[in-house]
């Protein structure tokens, strides 16, 4: 039977829909990557494991971490924003993802327009630590002295970029003053010079700092949440003791290539916020620093443009740059 030319077009959009219904009613049929752009070890990676798993099992396929680090989390950035947009290849990222557009003379991918959000995942607050040997026990000591010895105070980074470089100049900037970042291959080497007291000051994980201040190996300052943390409620926010307006949560959040079926992208949004708001998973993310945060890719969306804005003043104002 001949169709009518306005029954046609009429009919038209019911057919640019099948292929998406079809890919979402047959997706997934094989393994699904999941690119974690730093080193095995790191929270990150741990976050991009730990979702990953239950993934898997909701979804019925292995999901298999692959670790594509360097550049500050640009290369496997690109690698991500070079792949084909079909639901195979996704991506757990942090805070550089948004502030390597700001370092970086050249990044090799656009935050809003190379990527498709999927869903913010977990939160993490940082810990600010001296060595035992400082001379400061409250954030307003550790602010007087670096004002009255301007650059002669330092503090130990992860690499350019990394979170615990991006909190110290968040603290700089908001504190008027100019403590120097030293910067290690990474948080182990970097955890490491503080601890020895190579470097005086840190800004790390909660989970990986908190054990080695309970042994009186750093003294804490305070947390980066906005509000105190339930696993060392005597130690205060930032803000409280001396630097309001004070906030520095690391993220962590999935994405997918730009162009990927939104069937796709709604189905892994809907499985992870599932899977990770199942009763028994809370007490799992909590034993290691984190806070469950499953978004929807809307969500997502709108805090990425809110960290662009965010990060990209602070970046500025105190002339960063990874080159």
């Amino acid at each position: 039977m001949k169709m009518r030319p306005l029954a046609f077009l009429l009919f038209l959009p019911f057919l640019h829909a099948v292929p998406g219904m079809a890919q979402t009613e047959n997706y997934p049929t094989r393994p699904i990557r999941v690119i974690s752009p730093f080193p095995a070890g790191g929270s990150v990676d741990l976050v991009a494991r730990m979702v990953g798993t239950k993934l898997g099992e909701s979804l019925g396929q292995q999901v298999i971490v692959d670790n594509r680090s360097g550049a500050s989390g640009n290369i496997g950035a690109e690698i991500v924003a070079r792949s084909a947009p079909d639901g195979y290849t996704l991506m757990v990222h942090t805070i550089p993802l948004v502030a390597n557009t700001f370092l970086f003379t050249r990044v090799p991918y656009d935050v809003l327009n190379d990527f498709a959000p999927v869903s913010l995942l977990t939160s993490s607050p940082s810990m600010l630590t001296v060595h035992p040997s400082v001379p400061a026990r409250s954030v307003k000591e550790l602010l007087a002295l670096a004002r009255a010895r301007p650059g002669a105070l330092n503090y130990a980074s992860a690499g350019i970029g990394t979170n615990p470089h991006i909190a110290g100049e968040l603290f700089n900037y908001l504190g008027k003053v100019n403590i120097v970042a030293v910067h290690f291959k990474g948080g182990g080497p970097a955890l490491i010079a503080a601890v020895s007291g190579e470097v005086g000051i840190t800004f790390t994980n909660f989970a990986e700092t908190s054990a080695l201040v309970k042994a009186g190996k750093l003294r804490a300052l305070g947390v980066s949440s906005a509000k105190r943390s339930a696993a060392m409620p005597d130690i205060p926010t930032i803000a409280e003791a001396g630097l309001p307006g004070y906030e520095f949560v690391t993220w962590h959040g999935m994405l997918a290539p730009k162009g990927t079926p939104r069937p796709i992208v709604a189905l892994l949004s809907e499985r992870i916020r599932r899977t990770m708001n199942a009763p028994d998973q809370a007490p799992r993310y909590h034993e290691r620093g984190l806070d469950i945060i499953a978004s929807t890719p809307d969500e997502f969306a709108a805090h990425l443009r809110n960290e662009l804005e965010k990060w990209g003043r602070v970046i500025r104002d105190r002339g960063m740059r990874a080159e």
